[in-house]
């Protein structure tokens, strides 16, 4: 989503906010259905009955858990992640401009 962002933010010349959310529906169902596929194939191993299957169970859940979890992460946090880092990084970009331009004219000082 991050690389879409960033090539649509560059190509468009758009806001950020904008660039992320095009990203976010743009890559939203191909992020979903590999997690299904993964998930689906995890489901005979947490449902399975049979010789040993007491043993593969705990994997079952563990992945299904796991790729549900990542699922929630990737498609909530990761556009608020992006915002709040480009954010930081304009202002850190600002902060270290007025350094220089003050380093570089000490009268200002």
């Amino acid at each position: 989503m991050v690389d879409f962002a960033l090539e649509l933010e560059r190509k468009e010349g758009g806001s950020r906010e904008e660039a992320i959310y095009q990203a976010c529906v743009l890559r939203f169902r191909p992020i979903l259905m590999t997690t299904l596929a993964a998930l689906f194939g995890a489901v005979p191993l947490m449902l399975g009955t049979g010789t040993g299957s007491e043993i593969r169970q705990p994997l079952g859940y563990t992945i299904v858990g796991g790729l549900l979890l990542s699922q929630v992460l990737t498609l909530f946090t990761t556009p608020v992640v992006y915002l709040y880092l480009d954010q930081l990084g304009g202002f850190l970009s600002r902060k270290g401009r007025a350094v220089e331009s003050r380093a570089a004219d000490p009268s200002r000082t």
